[in-house]
């Protein structure tokens, strides 16, 4: 493979601005068409971005043999089956978290992958974004001595203006994203925790609906035991005052601690050796350094960023919280 030619399946918000520019910008990569069941939003996309191609029906894409990989952005309901189809196509695959609606169709995922020369890469951007790359760094450097535990909370009103505006606020219905507000934010929490501390032991969480404005539940809570034997907690409110919206993770160790918001451009050292903060310029396009290494990966040139087996076990911390 010289280059990655893309297709995207759910041209929307997210790849308007977050991911989609991004595909034409990476070395060894291009964008060829897009595709979206509103054919002239599709077209409206293409124009727009100067994409040569648009489709307004999946299948038309994935017979495409220009098109070698795709990536699926669309709500997580349509995640499995749009996945299946371009497995069974030969396209390689960068799909959108969280990677499906439950655990059983990440699973079905996963096994549909096995025996097959497709490579799949979940979109846990975050993990590929210099603030929590210096974060890991950090940590791996014993800047705060032996980790003790992890604390994350995302406090937010109901209007949660950290979640992307789309014409139908399809996030809190749990039939199409899986579980309100917490499925479309936790999975980059989640995931870094994961990515930064290893395989867990145990886990265990609480939910409800308290504020009965749409179907999800609007609050959770969890905790995690690491097998390293470092300890997570974390709280995920979408119904609280504006003024009280929060977004911050503070990593505790026997020598000092970490904090950073995971919306933000900061990382702050606080430690027996003294302070310091690092700050970060934003990225535009926020998938970019995520894509690129996806290319990489697709192209033999490095390892997978982030694989399907560990999108899994982000699915299974959400399940055991919700």
């Amino acid at each position: 493979m010289e280059k990655v030619s893309w297709g995207i399946i759910g041209c929307g918000v997210v790849a308007e601005v977050k991911s989609g520019p991004a595909f034409q910008n990476c070395k060894n990569s291009e964008l060829f068409a897009v595709m979206r069941r509103n054919g002239k939003k599709a077209e409206d996309f293409a124009r727009r971005h100067k994409v040569p191609y648009w489709y307004d029906n999946v299948e038309e894409l994935l017979q495409d043999n220009r098109i070698n990989a795709v990536y699926i952005a669309t709500p997580p309901s349509s995640h499995l089956n749009y996945t299946l189809q371009a497995i069974e196509a030969g396209k390689h695959i960068y799909l959108e978290k969280p990677m499906a609606l439950s655990v059983a169709e990440a699973e079905q995922i996963r096994n549909a992958l096995k025996g097959r020369e497709n490579k799949l890469t979940v979109a846990h951007y975050r993990r590929k974004l210099p603030a929590f790359l210096k974060v890991k760094e950090l940590l791996a450097a014993n800047r705060i001595g032996v980790v003790r535990f992890a604390d994350v909370k995302i406090l937010q009103s109901s209007e949660a203006k950290i979640i992307a505006n789309t014409e139908e606020n399809w996030r809190v219905d749990p039939e199409i994203s899986g579980g309100g507000y917490f499925y479309d934010l936790a999975p980059h929490q989640l995931d870094l925790m994961f990515h930064y501390f290893g395989e867990i032991a145990e886990m265990r969480g609480f939910s409800k609906n308290q504020a009965k404005l749409y179907p999800a539940n609007d609050i959770v809570q969890g905790i995690i035991s690491f097998r390293s034997g470092i300890q997570f907690r974390g709280i995920w409110a979408f119904n609280i005052s504006e003024k009280d919206n929060t977004d911050n993770c503070t990593i505790y160790g026997c020598k000092g601690q970490l904090s950073f918001s995971f919306f933000g451009d900061r990382v702050s050292l606080k430690s027996v050796a003294g302070n310091e903060d690092f700050h970060f310029k934003p990225i535009e396009h926020v998938q970019g350094p995520m894509i690129q290494a996806t290319v990489e990966y697709f192209m033999d040139k490095n390892t997978n960023p982030c694989s399907v087996e560990e999108g899994l076990e982000v699915m299974k911390i959400m399940n055991a919280f919700r």
